[in-house]
């Protein structure tokens, strides 16, 4: 990439992953989603799921949640990113009437259902280093196409 690559962050989001010195961020509305890179936020969208998040999603949030996935059918690129481990959700105790293997088997419904990648990365490290790899490394080869 010519110039430094951007990370796009929506500003709902409330605790912004840390990326590396190798990017910029920039704050901005996202029409969906809560991270995208300069110059292909039209065509590469992220959503990222806490564990919690990721529990009420599957829960009291599913349909509201369903809605975003369809908005995010609309972009070539797309992925969901969960700062969590299949292990780790199974460990966890139940939250209210939603049981772990609920939460496991909703997101490869989702996967299969919306067509979106769902990525357990682990923890929220983990998270930062995928989102940004996988952002960097499209727009990169978006611009080498190009030239």
């Amino acid at each position: 990439m010519t110039d430094r690559p951007v990370i796009l962050v929506d500003t709902r989001e409330q605790c912004p992953l840390h990326f590396s010195d190798a990017v910029d961020v920039e704050i901005c509305t996202l029409p969906t989603g809560d991270y995208s890179i300069r110059g292909y936020s039209d065509r590469i969208v992220i959503e990222r799921k806490a564990p919690g998040d990721l529990w009420q999603c599957t829960g009291s949030e599913r349909a509201r949640f369903e809605g975003e996935l369809a908005r995010l059918q609309a972009y070539p690129l797309r992925a969901v990113v969960i700062e969590s481990t299949i292990d780790g959700i199974l460990a966890t105790m139940p939250r209210g009437r939603v049981q772990p293997r609920t939460v496991i088997r909703s997101t490869i419904a989702w996967s299969q259902d919306f067509g979106i990648p769902m990525v357990w990365a682990g923890n929220p490290q983990n998270a930062a280093c995928w989102v940004e790899y996988f952002l960097t490394r499209i727009a990169r080869k978006a611009e080498e196409r190009a030239a």
